[in-house]
């Protein structure tokens, strides 16, 4: 005998199902956000040579960017915790679409510079809300799950966009790469628009306050989201420059084609980059069940040993570069869930966008938003593997700083509430 499913029952497998679609979708959006941003990357040393720039230039790239990325993170943060984010991703997305379209039409370093900051602008939006909105449909036990499994499209989608940016770019042009990759970021769009849900906002009390100006600051003194954000940091300056230059890299120092360089670095992204994310996420989940300092200790543990393969990466011999880059990729990679589900964990409800956007601002303007200039300087003036060498010192930084942030880690809730869909 059958019992008929009770009110409670279906609202919950309803917010079940709505949380899922809005994983599966946003996990989508972020996987062409990323193939999009590291199309350049691959294609960089044709663009290099058709507007004959200096490393310097090709950096500054990069820089402005990241200057429009920051620049417009408070605006969002803001809009995020006020506003119905739904429709906020739906522009962002439809606008990351448009920017790699409008490339084609890019005929001078200076209107590249534009286009790559107005990329920046809609980005940054997506990075705030998403996160935020996930959040809201999760609880904190099991947002480092959630979260390894949002940023698994890191890797893969920064592998594809190596791997499609030196394919389509070395036999079609590398303007057709971009117009290639706007393509799927339009769909996804459409498809969170007529699917997705906007979730209630968690948290009770305190946490459903307004996000007024006092309690924004309070993110200032927040000892366990500083260390979170700021550890990131180290660590995207690094991986920043490293992802920005390696292709490059692989071309110069072992006299790969473009094409087979992106090829290479795609497979290696991809392979030890998902590797090391879903590894960090589980070895994440089982240490937080023992202790709350887990979500900090495993992006230490991850800065720290990554810096051996990587000094081997860049001043061994040829014959050791790709080996020593795919166990360097693997281990940078272990921390991307937990130092976001650490960050999110660290705020209360209501200002979770505002604490994504302090966590994008910190890690753009301490990180990659400078990281691949300064490397093109250094190779100017001297070669590029010193200049990657400099991403060295940003590692052993995070982890210290990590290894600090571990002693405020706020205790986890372990919940089994599932939120509404508004």
């Amino acid at each position: 005998m059958t019992t008929a499913p009770t009110p409670g029952m279906k609202s919950n497998r309803s917010a079940i199902a709505g949380a899922t679609v809005a994983l599966v979708l946003l996990t989508g959006m972020n996987f062409v956000n990323y193939l999009d941003r590291y199309i350049l990357p691959a294609v960089q040393e044709q663009v290099k040579g058709e507007f004959r720039l200096s490393d310097d230039q090709i950096g500054s790239l990069t820089l402005w960017f990241f200057v429009a990325y920051v620049l417009s993170s408070p605006i969002t943060g803001w809009l995020g915790d006020r506003f119905p984010r739904k429709p906020m991703i739906v522009i962002a997305a439809l606008g990351i679409s448009a920017m790699n379209f409008f490339t084609a039409s890019v005929h001078g370093y200076l209107s590249l510079n534009i286009r790559h900051a107005a990329l920046g602008v809609v980005e940054a939006s997506f990075g705030i809300f998403a996160p935020a909105l996930l959040a809201d449909f999760y609880a904190e036990d099991r947002r480092n799950t959630v979260l390894t499994i949002f940023n698994v499209a890191i890797p893969v989608g920064a592998a594809l966009g190596f791997l499609t940016g030196g394919m389509i770019g070395h036999s079609h042009g590398w303007r057709m790469a971009f117009i290639a990759s706007a393509v799927p970021g339009a769909l996804i769009a459409l498809l969170i628009l007529f699917f997705m849900k906007e979730p209630q906002r968690t948290g009770s009390g305190q946490d459903k306050a307004v996000a007024d100006k006092a309690s924004v600051l309070s993110l200032l003194t927040n000892k366990a989201y500083l260390c979170s954000i700021l550890g990131y940091a180290a660590v995207t300056f690094s991986l920043g420059g490293i992802s920005w230059w390696m292709v490059s890299f692989l071309q110069r120092i072992n006299g790969f084609s473009q094409d087979r360089a992106g090829t290479v670095m795609g497979g290696i992204t991809v392979v030890c980059g998902l590797g090391g994310t879903v590894c960090g996420g589980v070895l994440a989940q089982w240490w937080s069940k023992k202790s709350d300092k887990a979500l900090y200790l495993v992006p230490a543990l991850s800065a720290l040993l990554a810096v051996p393969p990587a000094v081997l990466c860049f001043f061994g011999p040829k014959s050791m570069t790709l080996p020593a880059l795919g166990v360097a990729v693997f281990l940078v990679f272990l921390g991307t869930g937990p130092v976001n589900a650490a960050t999110l964990n660290a705020v209360p409800a209501n200002l979770r966008a505002s604490a994504m956007a302090g966590q994008l601002f910190a890690i753009h303007v301490f990180g990659d938003a400078f990281s691949p200039k300064i490397i093109g300087i250094v190779s100017d003036h001297s070669n590029l593997r010193l200049g990657l060498g400099v991403t060295l010192i940003t590692f052993v930084l995070a982890a210290i700083i990590f290894f600090i942030g571990a002693q405020f880690a706020p205790r986890l809730k372990h919940t089994l509430e599932a939120p509404a869909a508004a």
